[in-house]
């Protein structure tokens, strides 16, 4: 059945009857300068709960390294994918981002029967599929998508810092902030930077 959008964002889930195994997903890094995109497919063990799930952005570094681990201990299964600079350069940072998702749904060891997605677009997926808006904080199965997308790509800036030290990804995980433009105006873009964002066109010298 091929991917539907739902509009019925206060019962999440609920558009499509279906009996099965409900994968989360979300993504990390759309807005940032540089680096890949990143994207997770959650399966959560009814069974097993995880406390303290939520959209990663209102939990601590701290507290989203820890739930980081636990996911992956705890869950059914998960996936995690990305997609990369170049890519995003050549299709564009949302067409990006839904291929993203789509090989980190299509990365799970376990098919499952319906997928939430965060957000208000859809990849195109074989299963029945819903859009969430704001379900990183409704759905529990998008809230631990949502922390391993973000612990993902945090850890691949720090390994871009280590790369290029000149930029401070380690601070600000490639945001356009005022040190890395400042940075950006100084030394030019690197290889990670994405050429088709307008503030790094811009440095080119």
């Amino acid at each position: 059945m091929p991917s539907k959008k739902s509009s019925r964002a206060d019962q999440p889930g609920l558009r499509f009857d279906v009996s099965g195994l409900v994968a989360g997903v979300d993504e990390a890094g759309r807005g940032p300068l540089a680096g890949p995109v990143v994207a997770a497919a959650v399966i959560l063990d009814e069974l097993n709960p995880i406390r303290g799930l939520n959209d990663s952005k209102k939990l601590t570094a701290k507290r989203r390294e820890a739930l980081f681990d636990e996911i992956r201990a705890r869950a059914l299964c998960f996936a995690i994918a990305e997609a990369t600079v170049q890519e995003i350069d050549q299709i564009n940072i949302l067409q990006a981002t839904l291929l993203a998702m789509k090989r980190a749904v299509e990365s799970l060891r376990l098919p499952p029967k319906l997928v939430l997605v965060d957000g208000n677009r859809l990849p195109t997926l074989s299963m029945c599929s819903e859009a969430i808006v704001k379900g990183d904080a409704l759905v529990p199965a998008i809230s631990a998508a949502s922390i391993l997308a973000k612990v993902h790509r945090d850890r691949l800036c720090e390994e871009m810092h280590q790369q290029y030290p000149l930029y401070g990804f380690d601070q600000h995980k490639g945001y356009g902030t005022a040190q890395h433009l400042a940075a950006l105006q100084a030394y030019g873009p690197a290889d990670c930077h994405r050429m088709s964002f307008s503030p790094v066109a811009r440095s080119v010298r």
